[in-house]
Formats: C-alpha cells, sequence, structure tokens
C-alpha cells in the first residue's frame, strides 16, 4: 500500500516516514523519508510506537503495533482500509490471539486472504477521507 500511501499523502503535501530494517530502497521525493532502524524483532514497531501520536495516521497489519499507536494517540489504518479504533482494538487483539492459538494447535491453517482490489479501493477511500478530515 506504499504507492496508495505516497499518493494520498503527496496530494495533501504531507511528509510521510517508511519505517523498516532495511530491504527498502528510498524515494527521490523529498516528502518520503526512509527511516532504517536495527534488525531485531519489534525494533521498527518500537520505532513507531514511541514516536507516533496525535495527527498521526499509521498504515499497518500488525495489530499489537496498532494499539500501541492508538494508545499513543495517533490514527490506524490497516492496509484493507480497517479503521482501527479504541472501541474496536481490543476485539481486533483477541480475534488475533485465538487465530494464532488456533494456529498452533493445527486446528486451522495460518494463510491471510488475498489482497483485491476491492481491498486496494477501500484502503485508498479510507485513507483520503481520514487524510482530509486531519488536515482541516
Amino acid at each position: 500500500m506504499k504507492d496508495e500511501t505516497f499518493r494520498v499523502a503527496g496530494r495533501y503535501g504531507l511528509k510521510t516516514l517508511v519505517v523498516s530494517n532495511g530491504g527498502m530502497r528510498p524515494s527521490r521525493d523529498p516528502m518520503i523519508e526512509t527511516v532504517v532502524v536495527a534488525a531485531g524483532a519489534d525494533i521498527a514497531d518500537d520505532w513507531i510506537a514511541e514516536r507516533c501520536g496525535e495527527g498521526d495516521v499509521v498504515i499497518t497489519a500488525d495489530i499489537p503495533l496498532a494499539k500501541r499507536c492508538i494508545d499513543a494517540g495517533a490514527e490506524v489504518l490497516g492496509p484493507t482500509g480497517k479503521l482501527f479504533s479504541k472501541e474496536n482494538i481490543g476485539m481486533a487483539l483477541a480475534v488475533r490471539d485465538l487465530n494464532q492459538q488456533l494456529r498452533e494447535s493445527g486446528e486451522i491453517k495460518g494463510y491471510n486472504a488475498p489482497f483485491s482490489r476491492k481491498d486496494r479501493s477501500d484502503f485508498l477511500n479510507v485513507l483520503d477521507r481520514l487524510v482530509s478530515k486531519l488536515v482541516r
């Protein structure tokens, strides 16, 4: 969802940070900053959660990171267009934990549904509405 995010951020003239532990090609766009953190479990998540806050939009599929960012005051959007909030993050964490237990016990197979055109469209629509609301 990087290209879609960059497109929406560019439309509103917003700086965008891409945080990873490597393997990302830096953008030539001066409004897109690539932040490379040390390798290791949750290092990028820690960097994001410690620096985000009110007025920021964090895009992640990582539910525990989403919770940390919500607690910090940021708006959090999943790659399929799901907007996480204080009202729904508890349920998202519970479902995540249940699915993890079911995978570990062999009750279900671990796979993600394929990413669809609808997911991309939903993501773009929600991100645009969210950013529009925040820049007012």
